[in-house]
C-alpha cells in the first residue's frame, strides 16, 4: 500500500480512484493507514463478502490474498494482478492510464 500511496499523484492524474480493501476491521484498518501514512480509504471487508465475491478468499486461512484490481466506471474488471505482483503499481497504473487517459 506504501507503493501505491508513493504514486498516488499519478493515479489522481488518470481520474482513478484508489481503494485498499481488507478484511480487517474499520478500526484496525483505520489505525494500519494512520501508521503508514495511507491517505486513500482503506475499506474493511470484515465480513468477507467482497474478497469472496472477486473470488480472493482463502477459505483455509480466514484471510483474502493479496490483488489488485482495476474496475472501470462502468464496473468491468480490465485488469487483475495478485500475489507479489498486486505489491507493485506499475501494472495498474498502466492499465489505469490506458482507461482514464490524463485529466486536462
Amino acid at each position: 500500500m506504501k507503493a501505491y500511496q508513493a504514486d498516488i499523484a499519478k493515479f489522481d492524474a488518470t481520474d482513478t480512484q484508489v481503494l485498499g480493501i481488507s478484511v480487517d476491521s474499520f478500526v484496525a484498518n483505520k489505525k494500519f493507514a494512520e501508521e503508514i501514512g495511507v491517505t486513500f480509504p482503506l475499506l474493511s471487508d470484515f465480513l468477507r463478502k467482497v474478497s469472496k465475491a472477486y473470488g480472493i478468499y482463502d477459505e483455509n486461512n480466514g484471510f483474502a490474498r493479496r490483488a489488485t484490481f482495476v474496475i472501470d466506471k462502468d464496473g468491468v474488471i480490465k485488469s487483475i494482478q495478485q500475489g507479489n505482483e498486486a505489491i507493485d503499481p506499475a501494472g495498474a497504473f498502466q492499465t489505469c492510464s490506458i482507461l482514464g487517459g490524463k485529466k486536462s
